[in-house]
C-alpha cells in the first residue's frame, strides 16, 4: 500500500475517541516524551492521541490507564467530557 493510500485511510471519518490525557499529563507534570517512554510509543504517538488525530488499541487505551492508576473510562469516552466548571443538568 502506497503512502498516499494510507493517508487517505485515515482521514476516512470514524468514530470519534474522546480523552484527558493531555489534562492527566498537566496534572502530574509529565511530558509528552515521559509518557510515550514508559508505553513504548514514540511521542508524537501521545500527541496523536491527545488531539483525537488517532484512536488508541484497546491494549494501549489499558496501558495508558495502568500507567496514570485510573479506571479506563475515567481517560477515554465516546461522547465528549463535560468541561470542567460547567453546569450539569
Amino acid at each position: 500500500m502506497s503512502r498516499r493510500a494510507v493517508r487517505r485511510r485515515c482521514s476516512v471519518p470514524s468514530e470519534v475517541i474522546y480523552n484527558r490525557i493531555a489534562m492527566l499529563r498537566a496534572e502530574r507534570g509529565i511530558s509528552r516524551r515521559e509518557l510515550a517512554e514508559a508505553l513504548g510509543v514514540h511521542y508524537q504517538t501521545v500527541g496523536y492521541l491527545e488531539r483525537g488525530e488517532y484512536s488508541p488499541s484497546l491494549h494501549l487505551a489499558l496501558r495508558i490507564a495502568q500507567y496514570f492508576e485510573v479506571p479506563v473510562e475515567i481517560i477515554f469516552s465516546t461522547a465528549p467530557f463535560p468541561r470542567i466548571g460547567s453546569e450539569t443538568a
